[in-house]
């Protein structure tokens, strides 16, 4: 048995509390969006959901490129990032990176 002696669960709790609520304030909804990348949602809309935190996981349903050029740029610049994995598009908010280094 581990001797908890010493541990300050009501200091880990306030800590925990303090950084969710920061997360919530600057913009990080902590949600992931699942939707289809088919041109019937607007390139605003993309945005507005990344602006807010979430990483979008988007099912591509037509040509990539044509279907993304209304908010990849915004997104890029903006400090996100797109990754093309398996006929989804992977959309994340700035500070949230994308760690393909496990596909090979």
């Amino acid at each position: 048995m581990t001797d908890f002696d010493g541990l300050d669960l009501q200091s880990v709790e306030d800590q925990l509390d303090e950084r969710g609520a920061e997360g919530e304030g600057s913009g990080g909804s902590r949600r992931v969006v699942l939707g289809v990348l088919d041109g019937t949602t607007s390139p605003a809309d993309w945005i507005a959901a990344v602006e807010s935190g979430a990483v979008l996981v988007l099912n591509i349903e037509g040509d990539l490129n044509e279907l993304a050029a209304g908010f990849a740029r915004d997104i890029r610049e903006g400090g996100g990032e797109l990754m093309h994995f398996r006929g989804f598009l992977v959309v994340t908010p700035p500070g949230v990176d994308i760690d393909a280094e496990r596909l090979g």
